[in-house]
Protein backbone atom coordinates (compact mmCIF):
# COMPACT_ATOMS: atom_id res chain seq x y z
CA UNK A 1 0.00 0.00 0.00
CA UNK A 2 1.74 3.22 -1.11
CA UNK A 3 1.79 6.24 1.58
CA UNK A 4 1.75 8.64 -1.33
CA UNK A 5 -1.22 11.36 -1.91
CA UNK A 6 -4.02 9.62 -3.71
CA UNK A 7 -4.97 13.00 -5.41
CA UNK A 8 -1.27 14.07 -5.96
CA UNK A 9 -0.56 10.98 -7.76
CA UNK A 10 -3.73 12.22 -9.93
CA UNK A 11 -3.51 15.36 -10.07
CA UNK A 12 -6.59 16.39 -9.30
CA UNK A 13 -8.24 18.25 -5.50
CA UNK A 14 -9.68 16.79 -2.89
CA UNK A 15 -13.02 17.83 -4.02
CA UNK A 16 -12.80 16.39 -7.91
CA UNK A 17 -15.97 14.77 -8.75
CA UNK A 18 -15.77 11.66 -10.97
CA UNK A 19 -15.27 12.83 -14.41
CA UNK A 20 -12.26 14.87 -13.27
CA UNK A 21 -10.85 11.76 -11.79
CA UNK A 22 -11.25 9.80 -14.44
CA UNK A 23 -10.08 12.48 -17.28
CA UNK A 24 -7.03 13.00 -15.41
CA UNK A 25 -6.27 9.61 -14.55
CA UNK A 26 -6.96 8.42 -18.78
CA UNK A 27 -4.19 11.03 -19.35
CA UNK A 28 -1.48 10.19 -16.96
CA UNK A 29 -2.46 6.08 -17.91
CA UNK A 30 -1.95 7.05 -21.69
CA UNK A 31 1.16 8.82 -20.79
CA UNK A 32 2.77 6.90 -18.26
CA UNK A 33 1.37 3.12 -19.63
CA UNK A 34 4.58 0.53 -20.24
CA UNK A 35 3.93 -0.10 -23.75
CA UNK A 36 4.07 3.25 -24.39
CA UNK A 37 7.16 3.70 -22.42
CA UNK A 38 9.30 0.55 -23.82
CA UNK A 39 12.77 2.25 -22.61
CA UNK A 40 11.53 3.68 -19.43
CA UNK A 41 12.07 1.04 -16.26
CA UNK A 42 10.27 3.65 -14.45
CA UNK A 43 6.91 3.70 -16.44
CA UNK A 44 5.74 0.21 -14.49
CA UNK A 45 5.94 1.52 -11.40
CA UNK A 46 4.35 5.22 -12.09
CA UNK A 47 1.59 3.73 -13.70
CA UNK A 48 1.09 1.04 -10.90
CA UNK A 49 1.02 4.27 -8.62
CA UNK A 50 -1.66 5.53 -10.74
CA UNK A 51 -4.01 2.96 -11.07
CA UNK A 52 -3.63 2.43 -7.26
CA UNK A 53 -4.96 5.93 -6.93
CA UNK A 54 -7.75 6.03 -9.63
CA UNK A 55 -9.12 2.47 -8.44
CA UNK A 56 -9.23 3.97 -4.82
CA UNK A 57 -10.31 7.71 -5.82
CA UNK A 58 -13.02 6.39 -8.07
CA UNK A 59 -14.86 3.99 -5.91
CA UNK A 60 -17.21 6.39 -3.30
CA UNK A 61 -16.85 3.53 -0.73
CA UNK A 62 -13.06 3.65 -1.25
CA UNK A 63 -12.72 6.91 -1.10
CA UNK A 64 -14.57 8.07 1.51
CA UNK A 65 -12.32 5.72 4.18
CA UNK A 66 -9.55 7.33 2.15
CA UNK A 67 -10.58 10.91 3.00
CA UNK A 68 -10.93 9.48 6.96
CA UNK A 69 -8.09 7.81 7.29
CA UNK A 70 -5.54 8.40 4.59
CA UNK A 71 -3.27 5.14 3.61
CA UNK A 72 -4.52 3.20 7.02
CA UNK A 73 -7.98 3.73 4.99
CA UNK A 74 -8.04 -0.31 4.09
CA UNK A 75 -7.21 -1.95 7.55
CA UNK A 76 -10.66 0.06 8.57
CA UNK A 77 -13.43 -2.49 8.72
CA UNK A 78 -14.67 -4.30 5.44
CA UNK A 79 -14.51 -2.50 1.98
CA UNK A 80 -16.08 -4.52 -0.27
CA UNK A 81 -13.84 -7.61 0.91
CA UNK A 82 -12.60 -6.69 4.47
CA UNK A 83 -8.63 -5.75 4.05
CA UNK A 84 -8.34 -6.89 0.74
CA UNK A 85 -5.77 -5.07 -2.11
CA UNK A 86 -7.66 -2.12 -3.30
CA UNK A 87 -6.51 -4.15 -7.36
CA UNK A 88 -9.12 -7.01 -6.29
CA UNK A 89 -11.34 -6.89 -9.15
CA UNK A 90 -9.04 -4.72 -11.33
CA UNK A 91 -10.12 -4.94 -14.95
CA UNK A 92 -13.90 -5.26 -15.33
CA UNK A 93 -15.58 -6.46 -12.20
CA UNK A 94 -14.06 -4.43 -9.03
CA UNK A 95 -16.18 -2.16 -6.78
CA UNK A 96 -14.78 0.52 -9.37
CA UNK A 97 -16.79 -0.62 -12.45
CA UNK A 98 -14.37 0.79 -14.97
CA UNK A 99 -12.48 -1.19 -17.63
CA UNK A 100 -8.72 -0.37 -18.44
CA UNK A 101 -9.11 -0.78 -21.82
CA UNK A 102 -12.38 1.89 -21.74
CA UNK A 103 -10.22 4.04 -19.87
CA UNK A 104 -6.98 3.80 -22.63
CA UNK A 105 -9.33 4.27 -25.49
CA UNK A 106 -7.93 1.28 -27.30
CA UNK A 107 -4.69 2.51 -27.29
CA UNK A 108 -2.53 -0.72 -27.55
CA UNK A 109 -4.72 -2.74 -29.82
CA UNK A 110 -7.88 -4.44 -29.46
CA UNK A 111 -8.66 -7.73 -28.27
CA UNK A 112 -7.33 -10.22 -25.38
CA UNK A 113 -8.64 -8.68 -21.89
CA UNK A 114 -4.99 -9.17 -20.33
CA UNK A 115 -3.41 -7.07 -17.30
CA UNK A 116 -1.29 -4.16 -18.87
CA UNK A 117 1.15 -5.19 -16.04
CA UNK A 118 3.41 -7.68 -18.78
CA UNK A 119 2.82 -11.19 -18.71
CA UNK A 120 0.95 -13.23 -21.05
CA UNK A 121 -1.47 -10.46 -20.87
CA UNK A 122 0.52 -7.25 -22.63
CA UNK A 123 -0.62 -7.19 -26.09
CA UNK A 124 1.92 -7.76 -29.07
CA UNK A 125 2.66 -4.55 -30.97
CA UNK A 126 1.03 -4.15 -34.07
CA UNK A 127 3.66 -5.65 -37.09
CA UNK A 128 5.39 -2.40 -38.59
CA UNK A 129 7.34 -2.73 -41.60
CA UNK A 130 11.06 -1.04 -41.73
CA UNK A 131 11.45 1.83 -43.20
CA UNK A 132 13.32 2.23 -46.61
CA UNK A 133 17.19 3.35 -47.32
CA UNK A 134 17.26 5.52 -50.64
CA UNK A 135 20.75 5.53 -51.85
CA UNK A 136 22.19 6.52 -55.06
CA UNK A 137 25.26 4.95 -57.32
CA UNK A 138 26.59 5.65 -61.09
CA UNK A 139 27.01 2.95 -63.34
CA UNK A 140 29.19 3.17 -66.79
CA UNK A 141 27.81 3.95 -70.19
CA UNK A 142 27.51 0.34 -71.15
CA UNK A 143 25.62 -1.10 -68.06
CA UNK A 144 23.03 1.39 -68.24
CA UNK A 145 22.54 0.55 -72.43
CA UNK A 146 23.50 -3.57 -71.57
CA UNK A 147 22.02 -3.59 -67.94
CA UNK A 148 24.54 -5.16 -65.61
CA UNK A 149 25.15 -5.71 -61.57
CA UNK A 150 26.80 -3.12 -59.66
CA UNK A 151 28.28 -3.35 -55.89
CA UNK A 152 27.00 -0.31 -53.48
CA UNK A 153 27.82 0.02 -49.96
CA UNK A 154 25.76 1.19 -47.40
CA UNK A 155 26.88 2.23 -43.54
CA UNK A 156 24.44 2.88 -40.98
CA UNK A 157 25.18 3.02 -37.30
CA UNK A 158 28.51 1.84 -37.56
CA UNK A 159 27.90 -0.87 -39.67
CA UNK A 160 29.04 -1.65 -43.44
CA UNK A 161 26.85 -3.58 -45.91
CA UNK A 162 27.77 -4.40 -49.35
CA UNK A 163 24.50 -5.40 -51.93
CA UNK A 164 24.58 -5.82 -55.52
CA UNK A 165 22.12 -3.96 -57.43
CA UNK A 166 21.11 -5.42 -60.82
CA UNK A 167 20.71 -2.87 -63.08
CA UNK A 168 18.08 -3.70 -66.10
CA UNK A 169 18.71 -3.02 -69.69
CA UNK A 170 17.91 0.22 -70.94
CA UNK A 171 17.60 1.98 -67.29
CA UNK A 172 17.42 5.69 -68.01
CA UNK A 173 19.49 7.94 -65.90
CA UNK A 174 17.81 8.76 -62.67
CA UNK A 175 15.70 5.29 -62.99
CA UNK A 176 15.59 3.28 -59.53
CA UNK A 177 16.46 -0.02 -58.76
CA UNK A 178 14.57 -1.63 -55.13
CA UNK A 179 16.36 -4.04 -53.35
CA UNK A 180 13.29 -6.01 -51.19
CA UNK A 181 14.13 -6.69 -47.63
CA UNK A 182 17.22 -4.79 -47.32
CA UNK A 183 16.38 -1.74 -45.55
CA UNK A 184 15.93 -1.15 -42.26
CA UNK A 185 14.35 -3.89 -40.08
CA UNK A 186 10.86 -4.54 -39.19
CA UNK A 187 8.94 -3.75 -35.71
CA UNK A 188 6.92 -6.46 -33.95
CA UNK A 189 7.46 -9.11 -36.68
CA UNK A 190 7.16 -6.60 -39.67
CA UNK A 191 9.07 -7.00 -42.89
CA UNK A 192 12.20 -5.29 -43.29
CA UNK A 193 12.43 -2.20 -45.73
CA UNK A 194 13.66 -1.93 -49.22
CA UNK A 195 16.63 -0.19 -50.23
CA UNK A 196 15.90 2.12 -53.29
CA UNK A 197 18.95 2.95 -55.18
CA UNK A 198 18.59 5.81 -57.87
CA UNK A 199 20.53 5.14 -60.51
CA UNK A 200 22.88 7.75 -62.63
CA UNK A 201 24.41 6.50 -66.04
CA UNK A 202 28.10 8.11 -66.77
CA UNK A 203 29.20 9.72 -70.25
CA UNK A 204 30.35 7.51 -73.06
CA UNK A 205 33.51 9.36 -74.98
CA UNK A 206 31.87 9.04 -78.07
CA UNK A 207 28.15 7.40 -78.12
CA UNK A 208 25.01 9.59 -76.35
CA UNK A 209 21.35 7.97 -76.13
CA UNK A 210 18.18 9.45 -77.53
CA UNK A 211 15.67 7.14 -75.95
CA UNK A 212 16.38 3.38 -77.21
CA UNK A 213 18.79 4.90 -79.98
CA UNK A 214 22.34 5.02 -79.62
CA UNK A 215 24.09 8.05 -81.27
CA UNK A 216 27.73 8.25 -82.59
CA UNK A 217 29.20 10.98 -84.93
CA UNK A 218 31.30 9.83 -87.30
CA UNK A 219 33.45 12.28 -89.42
CA UNK A 220 34.02 12.11 -92.70
CA UNK A 221 36.28 14.00 -95.92
CA UNK A 222 35.02 16.16 -98.17
CA UNK A 223 35.77 13.94 -100.99
CA UNK A 224 33.78 10.84 -99.29
CA UNK A 225 30.80 13.37 -99.12
CA UNK A 226 30.96 13.94 -102.55
CA UNK A 227 31.71 10.79 -103.96
CA UNK A 228 31.15 8.21 -101.69
CA UNK A 229 32.43 5.27 -99.93
CA UNK A 230 32.96 2.99 -97.02
CA UNK A 231 34.02 3.76 -93.27
CA UNK A 232 34.54 1.93 -89.94
CA UNK A 233 31.69 2.80 -87.53
CA UNK A 234 32.07 1.72 -83.83
CA UNK A 235 29.14 -0.11 -81.97
CA UNK A 236 28.69 -0.16 -78.11
CA UNK A 237 28.87 -4.57 -78.24
CA UNK A 238 29.74 -5.59 -81.67
CA UNK A 239 33.13 -3.73 -82.31
CA UNK A 240 33.75 -1.59 -85.29
CA UNK A 241 31.32 -2.29 -88.32
CA UNK A 242 31.57 -0.80 -92.14
CA UNK A 243 28.82 1.58 -93.12
CA UNK A 244 28.12 2.69 -96.73
CA UNK A 245 28.66 6.38 -97.09
CA UNK A 246 26.17 7.95 -100.34
CA UNK A 247 27.91 9.72 -102.43
CA UNK A 248 26.39 13.53 -102.20
CA UNK A 249 26.06 12.85 -98.42
CA UNK A 250 25.90 16.16 -95.98
CA UNK A 251 27.09 16.86 -92.90
CA UNK A 252 24.81 16.28 -90.12
CA UNK A 253 22.91 13.25 -92.17
CA UNK A 254 21.70 10.29 -89.62
CA UNK A 255 22.64 7.06 -91.49
CA UNK A 256 21.02 4.21 -89.54
CA UNK A 257 21.97 0.54 -87.99
CA UNK A 258 19.15 -1.77 -87.11
CA UNK A 259 18.74 -3.31 -84.16
CA UNK A 260 22.49 -1.93 -82.27
CA UNK A 261 20.57 0.86 -80.26
CA UNK A 262 19.00 0.18 -76.58
CA UNK A 263 16.51 -2.41 -75.49
CA UNK A 264 13.20 -0.87 -75.08
CA UNK A 265 11.85 -2.08 -71.98
CA UNK A 266 8.25 -1.68 -73.38
CA UNK A 267 8.49 -3.38 -76.28
CA UNK A 268 11.28 -5.61 -75.65
CA UNK A 269 12.76 -4.60 -78.83
CA UNK A 270 16.26 -2.94 -79.42
CA UNK A 271 16.26 0.84 -81.18
CA UNK A 272 19.04 2.01 -83.75
CA UNK A 273 22.52 3.15 -83.83
CA UNK A 274 22.55 6.25 -86.04
CA UNK A 275 25.66 7.71 -87.42
CA UNK A 276 25.69 11.33 -87.52
CA UNK A 277 27.60 12.17 -90.25
CA UNK A 278 30.00 15.26 -89.70
CA UNK A 279 32.02 16.87 -92.85
CA UNK A 280 35.65 17.36 -91.37
CA UNK A 281 37.30 20.13 -93.83
CA UNK A 282 41.40 19.80 -93.41
CA UNK A 283 42.92 23.02 -91.48
CA UNK A 284 46.03 23.22 -93.73
CA UNK A 285 46.15 22.09 -97.01
CA UNK A 286 49.35 21.37 -99.88
CA UNK A 287 49.27 23.62 -102.63
CA UNK A 288 48.40 20.80 -104.89
CA UNK A 289 45.39 20.56 -102.68
CA UNK A 290 44.88 23.87 -102.51
CA UNK A 291 44.80 24.12 -106.40
CA UNK A 292 42.93 21.00 -106.77
CA UNK A 293 39.93 22.53 -104.88
CA UNK A 294 40.48 25.69 -106.77
CA UNK A 295 39.36 23.38 -110.09
CA UNK A 296 36.51 21.89 -108.05
CA UNK A 297 35.42 24.77 -106.74
CA UNK A 298 35.20 26.41 -110.84
CA UNK A 299 33.63 23.22 -112.24
CA UNK A 300 30.80 23.11 -109.80
CA UNK A 301 29.98 26.48 -109.08
CA UNK A 302 26.62 25.60 -107.43
CA UNK A 303 25.58 27.77 -104.42
CA UNK A 304 23.82 25.66 -101.37
CA UNK A 305 22.80 29.36 -100.30
CA UNK A 306 20.90 30.17 -103.71
CA UNK A 307 17.30 31.21 -103.47
CA UNK A 308 17.98 29.80 -99.14
CA UNK A 309 16.76 33.09 -97.17
CA UNK A 310 14.54 34.56 -99.92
Amino acid sequence: MSNRDYYETIGVSRSANADEIKRAYRKLAKQHHPDANPDDPGAQKKFSEITEAHEVLSDPEKRKKYDQFGSNWSKVGAAGGGGGSPFDGFGGGGAAGFDLNDILGGMFGGGGGGSPFGGGGRRQPRAQKGQNVEAEIRVPFQVGVEGGEHELTLQSGGRITRLTAKIPPGINDGGKVRLAGQGHPGQGGGAAGDVIVTVRISLHPWFRRDGSNLLVDVPITPAEAVLGGKVDVPTLTEGTVVMTIPPGTSSGAKLRLRGKGVLDRKSGERGDQLAVVKIVVPRTVSPEAEELYRQLLEAAPENPREDLWK
